[in-house]
């Protein structure tokens, strides 16, 4: 197995999905439910996850195929969407392409299972999370890189998942101050992420730059 490309899949699906700054996400969609919801919603969760994971890895790179863009160019408009993420992350604030809008979140009471919406569609599942997907997707080129593709994000899921299936537990202990500390570091992490992306895609684009 790729151990660099497992650590750095890992690192930046982590980062994005960050479990424990969506971890009071979670638990107030689950509030006053009760535990065996909140088994639930996570159970729900990993299912949609993992199949939303299977598809972007399986199409992916077809869809890139469909309206001709070169990884490359993605690898570009990925890196800046993502670095965007990452801006917000630092100064606290929520994303609108994983939190959505206003008019989007005042529908969430409405949902019986917040797991496939809003939860995964789009606050774990968004714009962000599958960009980088697709992305160190087009650099698998053999049998370990695919591995440690499958790993790294099979890990990134897992991570996630078990930290919502332990709330309750871990609600005792995080409070704001550790939440906005957590995510601000995410936030730090994700911009170098999207900086490596973005510059790698320059020295492809732009030859002249290297």
């Amino acid at each position: 197995m790729d151990q660099a490309l497992f650590l750095k899949i890992f690192a930046a699906l982590f980062a994005i999905m960050n479990p424990i700054a969506n971890l009071p996400v979670f638990l107030s969609m689950t509030a006053d439910r009760g535990a065996g919801y909140e088994r639930k919603v996570a159970f729900t969760l990993l299912i949609s996850l993992s199949l939303g994971a299977i598809f972007i890895g399986v199409t992916g790179d077809a869809v890139l195929k469909v309206f001709g863009i070169s990884l490359d160019a993605f690898r570009l408009a990925g890196g800046f969407l993502i670095l965007l993420i990452a801006l917000n992350l630092i100064s606290g604030e929520k994303s609108k392409a994983h939190h959505g809008s206003e008019e989007e979140r005042q529908n969430v009471d409405e949902q019986d299972n917040p797991a496939i919406y809003p939860l995964t569609v789009p606050i774990l599942l968004g714009p962000g999370t599958i960009s980088t997907m697709i992305i160190y997707r087009g650099r698998v080129t053999d049998t370990p890189q695919e591995i440690a593709y499958i790993a790294g994000v099979a890990a990134a899921i897992a991570v996630l998942v078990a930290t919502f299936f332990a709330a309750p537990f871990l609600s005792r202990f995080l409070g704001q101050t550790s939440t906005s500390v957590m995510s601000r570091l995410m936030g730090m992490i994700l911009a170098a992420i999207a900086m490596e992306m973005m510059v790698s895609s320059l020295k492809v684009l732009l030859p002249g730059l290297a």
